[in-house]
C-alpha cells in the first residue's frame, strides 16, 4: 500500500480538506494520516497545512474524526501484554494537558491512590509539555524505571495494581509528528489525542479536558474506542482535572449512554479549595509532596490538606469508575484509607520493583 501513497496522492485529500471540508470523511482522515506516517508519503509543507486545515476547519472536534486518527495511531503502536486483562477492569486517568494551571500532579497521584485501594491503574502518559512536571518526570524523581518495548515483541505488562506506560515509547509514529506540532503556534489534534491511544486498551476512564467544548467529542471518541465506563472532566477554570476550587463538567459514559452534569467538592464531602493552594512545582518539588502525602499516615501538614483533597476527589473518580466505589463519597473513604494505611505507597513500590526487574531482564 505504501508505493501507492505518494505526496501527489496526498494533494486530492488536502484539497478535499480545504476546499470541502464537510465532505472530508473518517475515511479520509486514516488515508491521510498514512500519507503522513509514511515515509516520502507527503511533503514537510503539506503536512503542516494539513494540521493546519484539519485545526481552522474543526475536523479535529468531530467524534468520528478524533476516534478515527486514535485507531490508526494504535494500529502503528507497539504492542502490550497485559497479565490477566480478561479478568481485570483495567482503568487509566489521564488529562489532555494545556490547561495553563500548572497544578501539582494530582491524575498520577490519584492512579496510586486508587491502584492502593484495589483498582487496577494502567497509566498511559508522557513528560510535561505545557505543564512544570508531567507524569513520568513525577515518576523518575520518585526513582521509577521505564523500560522501552522491543519493537515486533508485545511488551509485558505485569499484574501489579499501578503501571506507567511511557507514551513515546510505544507510539513511534508521534515522534515523526512533533516537530510540525511544535513549530505551529496553536495546539494541534495530536495534542489531544495521547489519552484515548494507551495501548493496554483500559475499559475504565477518567478524562480531563482543558476546554468544555471538548467534552461531548472525547466522551464519544472513547467509547468508540472500547472504554465502556468514563467520566469526561473539564474544572471551571478550564482545569483538565476534577476541580478542588468549584464545579466541574461531567460527561459521564455509563451502559452505552452519555450523561452532562455538574458535580462539586461537596458531592464528595469536601470543601473547596483554590487552586492556588494545589500548585504544582518541580518534579523534585512534586515528589516530595507525593512523599510526604502516602507516607505520613493520618498526620499530613495542614498546609497539604488542600493537595490531599485534590487528590482525593479525582482518585474517588476514579475508584467508581473501577466499580470499586459505589458513589464519591464512599470512594473518598477508600482513597483516604488507601493514602493513610500506606496501600497507595505499596503499590508505588510494588511498580518500582516490575520497573527494575524489567531493566534487569532487558540488560541481561
Amino acid at each position: 500500500m505504501s508505493s501507492n501513497l505518494t505526496p501527489d496522492t496526498f494533494k486530492h485529500l488536502l484539497k478535499k480538506l480545504v476546499h470541502t471540508p464537510e465532505y472530508f470523511t473518517p475515511d479520509d482522515l486514516r488515508l491521510a494520516l498514512e500519507h503522513v506516517f509514511t515515509p516520502d508519503g507527503a511533503l514537510p509543507v503539506q503536512i503542516g497545512a494539513f494540521l493546519t486545515a484539519l485545526h481552522v476547519n474543526r475536523v479535529e472536534r468531530r467524534p468520528d474524526s478524533l476516534a478515527a486518527a486514535a485507531d490508526v495511531l494504535r494500529e502503528r503502536a507497539l504492542k502490550a501484554a497485559v497479565a490477566d486483562a480478561d479478568k481485570d477492569f483495567v482503568v487509566d486517568i489521564v488529562g489532555t494537558g494545556g490547561d495553563g494551571h500548572n497544578t501539582f500532579n494530582v491524575s498520577t497521584t490519584a492512579a496510586i491512590v486508587a491502584a492502593g485501594a484495589g483498582a487496577r491503574v494502567i497509566k498511559h502518559g508522557s513528560r510535561a509539555s505545557t505543564s512544570s512536571s508531567g507524569s513520568a518526570d513525577l515518576l523518575q524523581s520518585l526513582g521509577c524505571l521505564f523500560t522501552p518495548p522491543t519493537p515486533g515483541t508485545p511488551m509485558p505488562i505485569a499484574r501489579v495494581p499501578f503501571t506507567f506506560i511511557l507514551a513515546p515509547h510505544y507510539h513511534p509514529a508521534m515522534a515523526l509528528i512533533a516537530p510540525y506540532r511544535k513549530a505551529l503556534p496553536f495546539r494541534t489534534m495530536f495534542n489531544v489525542l495521547g489519552p484515548i491511544i494507551n495501548p493496554a486498551r483500559p475499559r475504565g476512564m477518567v478524562v480531563g479536558v482543558a476546554e468544555p467544548e471538548l467534552g461531548p467529542t472525547y466522551a464519544q471518541s472513547v467509547a468508540a474506542g472500547g472504554v465502556v465506563r468514563a467520566f469526561v472532566v473539564c474544572g471551571a477554570e478550564k482545569l483538565d482535572e476534577i476541580s478542588c476550587a468549584g464545579p466541574t463538567h461531567v460527561w459521564e459514559l455509563k451502559d452505552g449512554a452519555i450523561i452532562e452534569r455538574t458535580i462539586h467538592p461537596s458531592d464528595f464531602g469536601l470543601p473547596t479549595h483554590p487552586l492556588a493552594d494545589v500548585a504544582g512545582g518541580s518534579p523534585g518539588e512534586n515528589a516530595e509532596t507525593f512523599k510526604i502525602l502516602l507516607t505520613s499516615g493520618a498526620n499530613i501538614p495542614e498546609p497539604l490538606k488542600p493537595v490531599l483533597d485534590f487528590v482525593l476527589i479525582n482518585a474517588s473518580a476514579l475508584l467508581v469508575v473501577a466499580g470499586i466505589a459505589k458513589d464519591f463519597k464512599q470512594g473518598v473513604a477508600l482513597a483516604l484509607d488507601s493514602v493513610t494505611s500506606g496501600k497507595a505507597w505499596k503499590a508505588l513500590d510494588m511498580f518500582r520493583e516490575a520497573g527494575r526487574l524489567a531493566a534487569e531482564k532487558t540488560s541481561s
